[in-house]
């Protein structure tokens, strides 16, 4: 089996069996691609199906000199579920990342906005014109949902629920849930859906695309950044803002407000719980005064 065969059948696999966005396809193909190249490079006749874990080692640690722990991490997952993928269509019968470790890296935590660096964000949005009511209704979605930047260029006018709170998301491999939406963000939308879409000649195939280009066409992930980047040099906030920023704001804020764990992981569409808990590293002051209105040891009085 040929290098080139193996890895486009695996990004099929990773398409239409997992339901992967493209840009996670991307991300694995590159993984795969910078041990092809590496086998190349010292000319090493390895296939898909014969190479071993002494090889695999020696590439891990060539790569290692020239790139962080996270990259390592980010690769050697993504040559695992590579040969994982061999395995499951009986190519091989062993993965020889089986054995090796990744890298330990520190877990980041996110960075965030204040509920006033938002305000500012949005306060210097031009709303007399229609990219202005566009893109304060794209900077508010992001953050009343906590949505990804794909979730939020993927959402149609038929996943509005506003008479119900709620809108439907489709996030990683294709998973829907529903998010609540509060009135003002509602407000926000209709104004832009109700004057703003509405002067646009749509594309045929992005009618039921909820935010669009001057175009009429689906927004890229490029340009919510652009949009995003723009507006937060505008306000003058100087921390490295993302359209993430938002989500983890999002997550953050309910947090501290008190929400609980298991809401924000059904509403950021996270598999696992332990994604969610790193929000619980990010500002503790809010835990002592919840210990301290809950727990009944905290509220006994002492005897003398």
């Amino acid at each position: 089996m040929k290098w080139n065969i193996a890895l486009q059948d695996f990004e099929h696999y990773l398409k239409l069996e997992r339901g992967l966005s493209e840009h996670t396809v991307v991300n694995y193909r590159m993984d795969v691609q910078k041990l092809m190249s590496f086998l190349e490079t010292h000319k090493k006749t390895f296939s898909p199906i014969s190479i071993d874990l002494e090889t695999v080692q020696i590439f891990l640690y060539e790569l290692a000199k020239t790139v962080n722990a996270r990259t390592q991490s980010r690769v050697i997952s993504g040559l695992r579920s590579f040969f994982e993928y061999l395995i499951f269509e009986n190519y091989r019968t062993d993965n020889p990342l089986e054995q090796i470790e990744a890298p330990k890296i520190g877990r980041k935590l996110p960075d965030t906005l204040s509920v006033l660096e938002i305000d500012s964000i949005v306060g210097v949005i031009d709303l007399s014109t229609p990219l202005g009511e566009r893109n304060r209704a794209i900077i508010e979605t992001l953050y009343s949902c906590g949505l990804r930047v794909s979730e939020l260029t993927n959402l149609k006018l038929s996943d509005l629920f506003f008479d119900e709170g709620f809108i439907k998301v489709t996030g990683k491999g294709n998973k829907q849930r529903f998010v609540p939406i509060g009135k003002h963000t509602q407000k926000v939308i209709n104004l832009y859906k109700n004057h703003a879409r509405m002067s646009l000649k749509i594309d045929p195939q992005h009618m039921d695309t909820l935010f669009l280009n001057q175009r009429g066409k689906q927004l890229t992930r490029a340009m919510i950044f652009t949009i995003v980047k723009t507006y937060t040099q505008k306000a003058g906030i100087q921390k490295t803002i993302s359209p993430h920023t938002f989500r983890h704001s999002f997550a953050t804020h309910i947090l501290e407000n008190g929400a609980d764990l298991r809401a924000i992981q059904v509403m950021l569409g996270h598999e696992s719980i332990t994604t969610t808990e790193i929000y619980m590293h990010v500002d503790k002051s809010h835990l002592k005064d919840a210990i301290t209105a809950f727990h009944p040891r905290m509220q006994k009085k002492q005897s003398p």
